[in-house]
């Protein structure tokens, strides 16, 4: 079905857009940039819209100010690296944000949209690392889009699935970011935006709903290209099928103590959302419903089915601590051993060789990338070697190896925030981590994004902003292109070629090196872990 495109109009005066629903009022930045936030893309999805595939947005009379960001899902405080600017916590929370440096409706810039990550249980587009101001000044327009959390996001449930006209449950924050995408396709030209120039990009949680777009026939025809920086839904462990998924519905509605969908529809969102912290909860995740993804995202991949446009990713070289492997045993090649064995069995000799164990600072080396590659590094490894293979574009791949600097000495005892905010180590019991040498997981966000101004808790050099140069400047011109070489970039390649995989490694001197590690994730793939 055709969808109808909104007027081209941006007022010069007033800061004003007309959208398909009605008039909205941004914003006009310092830097001439205007910002738009907190425009609803759907209904509030409450009381009876409660577990339901988004719904469209009434339209509004008047001018509907867009100076704040929206609320965020629904979500506990699980991680200490969100610094959010939303306008507090509510199931009425599908909004998105806008930055353009348009000045007309008429110029067909390139489009970015970008999703949060945080394990599909939090994040939330207002946070500081994710704002669209530095990428808008690249001459893209920007937006970070909210989407339903855990149980509100990702239950699935019987009677749900008997009432959707889909037959399907689950998967709901997914519907919600193709809601978004399709509100794209309708409204951005307003806002200066070409929709046929539409990259969708996001980090963990994000990456992997960036690799369920381009999946699901409900959406893969809504973009031109894709970005994803660690992790992606082709991971070691399949999505778990519909029917499953229900039951664990089942279980927890009984524990919640809701006999129906009815009672469950009746809970306050806060007293549901206190419910997933108890002991046992599920991780509510996207599944296999036969809708969203009629089979599973790795075997649409397998057959050439997703989305065949140019594709970007990568992750970074410390995304999991040694510690997921080794515990709190000292990292010495008899104790890494066991753990080995432990994980692998009679296929722990090969392990072995491809994560050796002759030092110690070997075993801390080993112990990182095996359980960096089992987190996440595996799973984007497989994403961009299967789209190389049956997805007809160009992929290219990156290593981001740029460790943060020191924490400001002002800091004190607060762990980091990635976004400028912190958390307190108040927890005595807590296992304590050596520091990191590498790139974590997450860290590359605000280089990419051009944001580390927004982030007051390093101690940032010169080389930090060099790398964010180069790492943007790279993502800008795939935005623009479908290609992330420009002028004064070093060259970076496909990823295959004759030589091999060719990878970036980013960092203060970036440059192309021919990935080693291939037998690694060949490994994972067919091990079968205990």
């Amino acid at each position: 079905m055709a969808i109808a495109q909104a007027p081209k109009t941006i007022s010069d005066k007033a800061n004003q857009v007309k959208t398909a629903n009605g008039l909205v009022e941004g914003t006009a930045e310092k830097s001439g940039i205007r910002s738009f936030k907190g425009i609803p893309f759907a209904a509030p999805p409450v009381g009876d819209l409660r577990w339901r595939e988004p719904q469209p947005v009434k339209n509004w009379a008047g001018v509907l100010k867009t100076d704040k960001f929206g609320p965020r899902a629904m979500q506990r405080p699980i991680f200490g690296d969100m610094g959010f600017r939303s306008n507090g916590m509510s199931e009425d929370c599908l909004y998105l944000n806008v930055w353009t440096p348009a000045k007309s409706g008429n110029e067909k810039l390139p489009v970015l949209v970008y999703f949060y990550g945080g394990g599909f249980v939090a994040g939330d587009g207002s946070e500081a690392r994710y704002d669209g101001e530095s990428m808008a000044q690249k001459g893209i327009v920007a937006l970070t889009v909210n989407y339903r959390l855990g149980v509100f996001g990702f239950m699935a449930h019987p009677e749900l699935t008997k009432e959707s006209p889909n037959k399907a449950s689950g998967n709901y924050g997914l519907m919600d970011q193709t809601a978004a995408l399709r509100w794209v396709q309708q409204n951005i030209a307003a806002f200066g935006g070409d929709p046929k120039r539409v990259t969708i990009a996001g980090e963990s949680a994000g990456s992997f709903a960036v690799s369920a777009q381009m999946a699901s026939p409900h959406s893969k025809n809504l973009i031109a290209g894709a970005i994803g920086e660690s992790g992606s839904l082709l991971s070691l462990q399949p999505l778990m099928p519909l029917s499953q998924a229900e039951q664990t519905g089942v279980k927890f509605a009984a524990d919640a103590g809701a006999n129906s969908l009815a009672a469950l529809r009746a809970i306050p969102a806060e007293q549901l959302l206190e419910a997933t912290a108890k002991p046992g909860t599920p991780w509510f995740s996207a599944i296999v419903d036969g809708y969203f993804f009629p089979t599973s995202p790795a075997d649409i991949f397998k057959a050439g089915q997703q989305a065949h446009v140019p594709l970007l990713g990568g992750w970074n070289s410390e995304e999991m601590n040694y510690r997921f492997i080794m515990g709190q045993e000292s990292p010495t090649a008899e104790n890494y051993t066991k753990a080995v064995q432990k994980l692998y069995g009679d296929k722990a000799t090969e392990a072995l060789k491809l994560y050796p164990a002759s030092s110690e600072n070997e075993v801390t080396q080993s112990a990182t990338d095996l359980a960096g590659d089992r987190f996440i590094g595996y799973s984007t490894w497989k994403w961009l070697d299967v789209h190389n293979q049956t997805g007809g574009k160009p992929v290219y791949r990156y290593y981001y190896t740029r460790p943060r600097p020191q924490m400001k000495a002002a800091m004190g005892n607060a762990a980091p925030g990635l976004a400028g905010g912190v958390v307190k180590n108040t927890d005595a019991n807590a296992i304590k981590m050596p520091p990191a040498t590498g790139a974590v997981h997450s860290a590359e966000i605000e280089y990419a994004m051009g944001n580390l101004p927004h982030n007051q808790v390093y101690e940032w050099s010169a080389d930090d902003y060099k790398v964010s140069e180069t790492m943007q400047n790279y993502f800008a011109n795939f935005i623009k292109t479908g290609n992330p070489n420009g002028k004064g970039l070093p060259e970076w390649p496909v990823m295959k070629n004759a030589k091999g995989d060719q990878v970036m490694y980013i960092d203060v001197t970036s440059g192309v090196q021919t990935d080693k590690n291939r037998a690694r994730y060949l490994f994972l793939e067919q091990a079968t872990t205990k």
